[in-house]
């Protein structure tokens, strides 16, 4: 039986699962679409294929989204399901992100089979972990850390932690909770001390502009209060010119008529931090506004030599 949508995604266990979720909310929201009437499609991306070395140093976050927004323009998909967290700053002409799931937990987890708390890991403990951000924020607690980078889907990395490749790691929470996997977390990270990546835990479906048929099935999945706080995660990263080279993490939410916002950019060995919060009314403009602005102050306080000098660390450290 022919499908009457397809849903383009990577391929990983985690991908799956959330284009299985809109899958079946797709499905639950309009009488005329049954879960048969819905395809899933898997693309397989530059960024799957690259195991040999860290991405930064082979393009970035647009590994994760290149073939799937080819296919997408194409007309091979009608839409296509991502961590929001992959995608860059900048869509292909043409595209948008159409709607956001409401957001999961948006909080990192510990995971170590010996300790219970990031905090009593002993003196040299080996986390493993590929994320700068969470690099930088580790040794900004716990400088005697040492870092070893930890590349592949969840199920890949837990199964190094198994094999001894590290103390511990750290995974996202919303990652586990969507893979049933939430009995492996050790500890769930304050957000004071582990404030997240930008666009951590939110869902967010990318579709044609102009496609009204597509958009007019994703807007019942649509949750406002994510949209708002992405909007403004995103403008902070555009704000910074933020990729995976650099370690800058925030988190914002809606409280009542506000968008509440803290935003942090870290040097990789997390020993210089630059910090902003804000609060503006809940709209998407001033929601983006927030984000533009406290970008644009950080990325003042860091000054132009801050980002030269972190450039070259990354560099050195990951050549």
């Amino acid at each position: 039986m022919a499908v009457k949508l397809k849903i383009g995604t990577r391929g990983s266990p985690l991908a799956l699962a959330q284009a299985e979720d809109v899958r079946s909310r797709l499905a639950a929201a309009h009488e005329d679409l049954s879960l048969n009437d819905i395809g899933i499609t898997v693309i397989k991306t530059s960024g799957d294929r690259i195991l040999d070395r860290h991405l930064m140093n082979a393009g970035g976050k647009g590994l994760f989204t290149k073939e799937i927004e080819e296919a997408l323009l194409a007309g091979a998909i009608d839409c296509a399901v991502h961590s929001s967290k992959d995608m860059p700053t900048a869509l292909p002409s043409g595209l948008e992100l159409a709607i956001f799931l409401a957001r999961e937990d948006p909080r990192d987890a510990f995971i170590s089979p010996r300790f219970s708390h990031f905090m009593d890991l002993p003196t040299g403990a080996v986390i493993g972990t590929a994320s700068l951000r969470r690099r930088a924020q580790a040794l900004r607690l716990r400088p005697d850390l040492k870092i070893v980078t930890f590349r592949g889907n969840v199920q890949t990395r837990l199964r190094k932690l198994e094999d001894g490749e590290a103390d511990a790691t750290f995974l996202a929470v919303a990652g586990l909770n969507r893979l049933s996997k939430a009995a492996t977390i050790t500890e769930k990270l304050s957000l004071e001390d582990f404030l997240p990546a930008p666009a951590q835990g939110a869902v967010t479906v990318e579709a044609r502009i102009g496609d009204e048929a597509m958009l007019s099935r994703l807007r019942p999945l649509h949750d406002d209060d994510t949209a708002l706080a992405v909007a403004a995660e995103r403008a902070l990263l555009a704000a910074l010119d933020g990729s995976c080279r650099t370690p800058i993490a925030a988190n914002a939410t809606r409280q009542g008529n506000l968008v509440i916002m803290q935003a942090m950019l870290l040097s990789i060995d997390g020993q210089t931090v630059f910090e902003a919060g804000g609060s503006t009314a809940a709209s998407h403009n001033d929601a983006m506004a927030l984000g533009t602005e406290l970008g644009a102050k950080i990325k003042l306080d860091a000054g132009a030599t801050f980002f030269d000098d972190l450039a070259t660390q990354v560099k050195t450290e990951f050549s």
